[in-house]
């Protein structure tokens, strides 16, 4: 893999990722009781292919920092590790919620009764999303391989993402802010990430572009 193929690819896999999250969260808020199936597996379904293009994303991003900064491949691994955590987790939370809508014959609310994914999509999530943009946030300041706003925009995500860890505390109610699985641990972090992946998925195409026609001058 070269450094502009790895480049393309992980801009491409960060805009559609960001793409299916950016019209997966608001299927969160379109009904006030328990959805219909339609509106469950259909928001599900949209998490699952952002993720898996998550995957490509953070595995485009170690490779791109071992081909230009070996020397910061460690950092390039923990970030590809923790954000393959990230998606594992999720997804995981996702399957639990879709097998539970599917075996139930009437309209369930997920985010409510399938308890067993509170603090997956709260607490560990955000932890391990912290991480991952902590490391990201690392390997941009020490190596400047993408544009230097990705560095600090990374930073404060992490800390916003941290600082939703004790979330666990607080209940389970999901019109709450701060909760184990309140809208803001959930739904404004899935946001705030889709927003960011975005940016950071544009910006790293476009550094290809840069690339290529410096190589081809």
């Amino acid at each position: 893999m070269t450094e502009t193929f790895a480049r393309r690819l992980a801009g491409v896999a960060g805009i559609a990722a960001a793409a299916a999250l950016i019209v997966e969260v608001p299927l969160y808020f379109v009904y006030s009781g328990p959805p219909p199936d339609t509106n469950v597996l259909a928001r599900l379904l949209l998490g699952i292919v952002a993720l898996a293009c998550l995957v490509v994303f953070v595995t485009a991003f170690r490779e791109l920092v071992r081909r230009t900064h070996p020397a910061y491949e460690w950092a390039g691994s923990l970030a590809s590790a923790t954000g393959l955590v990230y998606a594992t987790i999720t997804l995981v939370s996702m399957g639990l919620e879709a097998g539970a809508v599917i075996a139930t014959d009437h309209p369930i609310d997920p985010t409510i009764t399938v308890n067993g994914t509170y603090i997956l999509y709260g607490s560990i999530s955000r932890l391990m999303l912290g991480l991952f943009l902590t490391a990201v946030g690392y390997v941009v300041a020490r190596t400047d391989v993408l544009p230097r706003w990705i560095s600090r925009s990374a930073y404060i995500l992490a800390a916003i993402n941290l600082a939703f860890v004790p979330s666990l505390f607080f209940g389970n109610t999901p019109a709450h802010f701060y909760a184990a699985n309140g809208w803001g641990t959930t739904a404004l972090m899935g946001a705030i990430l889709s927003y960011w992946l975005l940016a950071v998925g544009i910006s790293t195409y476009r550094s290809s572009t840069r690339l290529h026609g410096s190589l081809a001058a």
